[in-house]
């Protein structure tokens, strides 16, 4: 069960573009993920992203109330990324 909402890999999506970056050169992988979602237990995982040509990556927490594209974009500004 894949925890990354469509209008977040949009997000994302859009991070590359804005960027001039290639949605191929990035791997996304998702770990940790819950099976379980309701009110007690939320949707939650980690996501890594992987720049496939620099071999940079970085673990973001996904799921309810998370914001992992917004920190993405931040390591991306910051060089995090080669």
């Amino acid at each position: 069960m894949s925890v990354i909402a469509p209008d977040e890999k949009a997000d994302f999506l859009a991070i590359l573009e804005r960027h001039r970056l290639a949605e191929g050169d990035f791997l996304l992988q998702e770990t940790d993920t819950t099976d379980i979602v309701d009110d007690v237990y939320p949707l939650r995982g980690h996501v890594t992203v992987v720049r496939k040509s620099t071999l940079k990556e970085k673990e973001y927490r996904i799921g309810h109330g998370t914001a992992w594209t917004v920190e993405f974009e931040k390591d991306l500004n910051k060089g995090g990324f080669g």
